[in-house]
């Protein structure tokens, strides 16, 4: 691991090559050829030194904090648990502090973009502590800044992510020929732009609306991480029994109440969320989180049967008037 220490080849060092790696003891039959010897044991000493030396730099590295790797072993072969405890990897300690995602920290440690307390770090597990300082260079600004997000309108049909059961995914909607006549943006679409583009919170193959698809780890984790409480916004068209119209004369009022908290899934209590009446067919849904088929399940335990589900909202962005297929950049100024 590259630390750039510049206290690597202090007394410590030395001392202790001197000890390991120093001349051996002459042989009481030292023949004339001892002086050869000599030179040879000398410079196997300053070899033997160097490679203490680079132990210290390492050692004294740790000592001061900066990012040891788990696992480091000490002196007997075995892992430095004092030096690991506490400590978190410095690609998740990025993701936490809202830096980029593990995946983009890991392609910044690689290329030598990360620093931590002044030294850079490029090897792959680093760990620091919570406290420690850490810093990115301007080349993963530069590359940050070149990431798109792309807003699509999803048609029924077509998969969130990888291609299933002979579905296409979205991501075949992002050409140059299908972007929205109306995208303000003037960001020129290039084939890079489809490179890591991963969807930010999925849509059934049977819904529609806006799907969220981006590069940018940091939204990414906004809108579907753990701790995300971003609002996604739903419009979803019901039948109760064998009624297709007037629903919401009929639909029971403390089932209502249950569709806005009181259900849970996979054992696990469903957060609150906001439901009405859109009309009498359609009800509104406005959900901080986001399992799997979580309306349609959530209807079903309450005698609805969902036969059109569209996202209309994420955060502070709308689908507004993008056409059905069509896709467009999410704009500088747009937030969610």
């Amino acid at each position: 691991m590259k630390y750039g220490s510049a206290s690597a080849s202090g007394p410590t060092a030395r001392s202790e090559g001197s000890r390991a790696g120093g001349r051996p003891p002459q042989s009481a039959k030292a023949p004339a050829g001892s002086r050869e010897r000599r030179a040879s044991s000398e410079t196997h000493g300053r070899a033997f030194t160097g490679k203490r030396q680079d132990e210290a730099r390492s050692a004294t590295t740790v000592k001061r904090g900066a990012a040891p790797v788990k696992g480091a072993a000490g002196a007997s072969g075995a892992p430095d648990i004092e030096h690991t405890e506490g400590l978190v990897r410095l690609s998740k300690r990025m993701s936490e502090l809202g830096l980029c995602s593990r995946r983009e920290a890991d392609e910044w440690i690689e290329n030598g973009w990360v620093r931590v307390d002044g030294e850079r770090i490029d090897t792959l597990g680093a760990r620091v502590r919570p406290d420690q300082h850490i810093e990115v260079t301007r080349d993963a600004h530069v590359a940050q800044s070149r990431q798109v997000t792309i807003l699509l309108h999803k048609p029924v049909g077509y998969v969130s992510g990888q291609a299933e059961d002979g579905y296409e995914p979205a991501i075949t909607l992002i050409t140059a020929a299908n972007r929205w006549e109306g995208d303000r943006a003037t960001t020129r679409f290039a084939p890079s732009h489809l490179r890591a583009l991963a969807p930010a919170g999925r849509l059934d193959i049977d819904s529609t609306g806006l799907l969220v698809l981006t590069q940018d780890g940091r939204i990414a984790k906004q809108l579907i991480g753990e701790h995300s409480s971003v609002e996604k916004e739903y419009l979803v068209r019901v039948t109760y029994g064998d009624r297709t119209t007037d629903i919401d004369q009929h639909f029971p009022a403390d089932k209502l109440a249950l569709l806005r908290f009181g259900l849970s899934l996979d054992d696990t209590a469903l957060k609150p969320a906001k439901v009405s009446w859109q009309n009498s067919e359609q009800l509104r849904f406005v959900l901080r989180e986001g399992k799997k088929r979580q309306i349609r399940r959530m209807c079903e335990l309450v005698g609805l049967h969902v036969v059109g589900l569209k996202r209309v909202r994420m955060g502070r962005i709308a689908l507004g008037a993008l056409p059905q297929g069509k896709w467009r950049y999410l704009l500088p100024d747009e937030a969610f």
